[in-house]
């Protein structure tokens, strides 16, 4: 339906003696735009009135507020009527004389008149011309186009034969871009403010810190406009590298692109010649928008010209004008590395599954379990219950929920997922429809020295959680697990191994009851930034002086964020719940390619302003007990299957009777309880027939052959 046929059946609605009100529509939607007014034909006559005169009323108050932009678009208009008739008469070759230009006795005033009624119907001084879009430029064209039309009507009604008809084109293609540079006035003087960097001398910049920036995207150019803003800033962008979008010679804001990545060295060079040298690279491009190889080489180059690498303040913080630290540079963290392309969420589902529904988390305040019990205060729940053994983390982060979700509902309870009377307590309160079980002692060689402890919580905490769920009738349960219980040599392997293979068991026999119960268990590797992972040990050393210390030069591990770990434990969550897949499968987390932990070592070294082996020693100390070189995503009698989840793989364990799992479980409660280690570790093999304990004492350096990574092959 076009722009005049919709008002005009608007107006049919409404009766035909109501023809000014049809004509104010269609120039309305002429003015504005297609999607102007769209709820018209909904409205009463009475309605449609006030409408309009609510509409007309806040375009007049906008004029008022710019009144001196609307001046200069009636003396732009002025101005392209006359500039259109001296083009016109030059191209017919005549004399421009007194005859020549007597229409514009009446045609100039004429046009400005029209534009002055048009102009204040338009909205174009209802908009923040800071920040136009293409879209805002175009929308200039058009009330051009309509203010040209009706003067060319008035000049047929008034029998003005003597204009030339060409005139009125003419004068629209000069004064569409006269206005539109009218309003890019602000962006211009902008990019003068920052133009000097390369044209003045550094005496003249004071003590300010030259610094080179990477990228020309969106984030450069806010850091590039928060500058401008504040005079006082530090810091002095003396020129711009490209990933190749931008030619050499074109200009952010004032600030000029210098070359390609791959011309560094070259620019720095030249920078320094003209006593300009960097000091900082301040990267406004992640590590995604960067070739293969390319970020490494950028950090290197720069780590031997001896410029310290870093990042702008996040983008809130440059937006905000009152925030202090909206220009401190802060160090590239170890997670720009890692950096690589998101699986693709589905928002619509995760919001299904948690939207006004009850939802209890163990180990809420550990570093999986906060971040999780935050992503799922954002989708809406009706309850979120938070239950953590260790007094200040479920403290903190009841406190963190409070203050980021007020109006949410929330319990937090002091509880041990060993405790069984307790936790039936807590789950007949609430009734919760989904559990989420991230407690565990997750760390290696800790659970290792104290077995008994790791059997009490991974495996009977599980099953104490498993079937309080069972009991309080929830729709689904989801185990938090680990790359460590794939062929364990390790007692905290084995003991994840045992709590995967229970809610396996479960799963399937919950399969066939009237109202069935999903255990669906999510594993993944090592998440950055975990209380306990090496990135916070790898900075106590730096800022000591080093060394940093590897357990061995080929140890590779997998590694994913924190909120990419939870995010798509949410997601196969979700699509087990809603969609009833998996069953008795387990959800294998896509954790890209493993990294070699020496490798991450020199990185941080790197980043941090210091030469590896020479600033900053790295001592190989040799694997701890229960470690292995290299971890694996799928166990050796485990079927791997395609997974309909995006960047989640499937694996179906051999299953274990639920009866046998039980009788054994009262077995390992007995030995751990009784402290009794070799019926422990015993039993363990028993029912865990890959499980191989390696010995307590490191082993050597060379690389055993059990340690050939079958699940990362199989992953891959």
């Amino acid at each position: 339906m076009s722009q005049i046929e919709q008002p005009l059946r608007t107006g049919a609605s409404l009766g035909f003696h109501a023809v000014p009100l049809y004509a104010a529509i269609a120039l309305g939607r002429l003015l504005s735009g297609p999607d102007c007014m769209r709820d018209l034909p909904a409205l009463q006559r009475g309605e449609v009135y006030a409408y309009l005169r609510r509409r007309l009323i806040g375009r007049v108050k906008a004029v008022s507020k710019s009144r001196n932009l609307f001046l200069d678009d009636l003396m732009m208009s002025a101005l392209a009527v006359l500039l259109a008739t001296m083009v016109r008469l030059g191209l017919d070759g005549q004399v421009a004389g007194p005859e020549s230009f007597r229409f514009l006795l009446f045609t100039v005033p004429g046009f400005v008149l029209v534009c002055a009624a048009i102009f204040p119907l338009s909205p174009l001084y209802s908009r923040n011309w800071r920040h136009a879009s293409v879209a805002d430029l175009f929308g200039i064209v058009r009330v051009v186009c309509v203010a040209s039309l009706v003067f060319v009507f008035c000049i047929f009604v008034a029998r003005l034969f003597s204009v030339p008809r060409s005139v009125m084109v003419i004068q629209a293609l000069i004064l569409a871009p006269l206005m539109i540079a009218l309003r890019l006035r602000p962006q211009y003087r902008a990019m003068l403010h920052l133009a000097p960097p390369l044209l003045t001398t550094p005496e003249e910049q004071g003590d300010k810190l030259p610094v080179l920036l990477i990228g020309t995207g969106d984030a450069a150019d806010l850091y590039l406009c928060a500058l401008q803003r504040d005079p006082t800033a530090r810091y002095w962008p003396v020129g711009i590298l490209d990933n190749g979008t931008a030619p050499e010679g074109f200009y952010l804001r004032g600030v000029p692109v210098l070359g390609s990545i791959g011309d560094f060295e070259a620019v720095v060079r030249d920078l320094d010649y003209r006593g300009a040298r960097p000091r900082h690279l301040i990267l406004t491009e992640g590590a995604s928008g960067f070739a293969e190889s390319g970020f490494e080489e950028l950090i290197n180059c720069a780590d031997r010209l001896g410029m310290a690498i870093s990042r702008p303040a996040p983008v809130l913080e440059l937006r905000n004008p009152k925030s202090e630290s909206r220009f401190e540079l802060r160090p590239i963290e170890l997670t720009d590395l890692l950096e690589r392309p998101q699986a693709a969420l589905d928002r619509d589902a995760l919001r299904r599954m948690i939207e006004c529904r009850r939802v209890l988390v163990t180990g809420a305040g550990g570093s999986i379990g906060s971040e999780l019990s935050l992503q799922l205060a954002a989708l809406g729940p009706s309850e979120l219950v938070a239950i953590d053994h260790c007094e200040y983390n479920i403290y903190a982060i009841d406190l963190e929920l409070g203050e980021k979700f007020p109006n949410l509902a929330r319990k937090a309870y002091l509880c041990d997922v060993r405790d069984a009377a307790r936790l039936l307590e807590i789950f007949d309160r609430h009734r919760p429809e989904l559990v989420f079980h991230a407690a565990a002692l997750k760390h290696v060689p800790m659970v290792e020295l104290n077995p008994c402890e790791g059997v009490l919580t991974n495996v009977l905490g599980t099953m104490n959680v498993a079937d309080a769920t069972r009991r309080c009738g929830a729709k689904a349960m989801v185990q938090i697990s680990t790359d460590k219980a794939v062929n364990a040599t390790s007692i905290m392997g084995a003991t994840k191994r045992l709590a995967e293979l229970y809610c396996q068991a479960l799963d399937l026999v919950s399969a066939s009851a009237e109202n069935p119960v999903r255990f669906m268990t999510v594993r993944f590797g090592n998440v950055l930034g975990s209380s306990g992972s090496l990135i916070p040990l790898f900075k106590r050393q730096l800022a000591r002086g080093g060394p940093l210390t590897v357990t061995h030069p080929e140890m590779t591990r997998f590694f994913m964020t924190i909120r990419e770990a939870v995010e798509l434990t949410l997601q196969a969550s979700a699509y087990g719940l809603e969609k009833q897949v998996g069953q008795g499968e387990i959800f294998v987390l896509d954790m890209g390619e493993p990294i070699k932990i020496i490798d991450m070592a020199r990185r941080m070294i790197k980043l941090a302003g210091y030469v590896p082996d020479e600033d900053i020693k790295i001592d190989i100390v040799g694997c701890r007990p229960g470690e292995k070189l290299f971890e694996e995503l799928f166990d050796d009698d485990e079927r791997r299957v395609n997974s309909p989840v995006p960047g989640v793989l499937g694996a179906i364990p051999h299953p274990v009777p639920l009866s046998r799992l039980q009788r054994a479980f009262v077995q390992l409660r007995r030995h751990a309880k009784s402290g009794d280690l070799d019926g422990l570790v015993e039993l363990l093999a028993q029912i865990l027939p890959s499980y191989r304990r390696q010995s307590a004492k490191p082993p050597s350096l060379a690389m055993p052959t059990s340690a050939k990574p079958r699940g990362y092959q199989a992953a891959a």
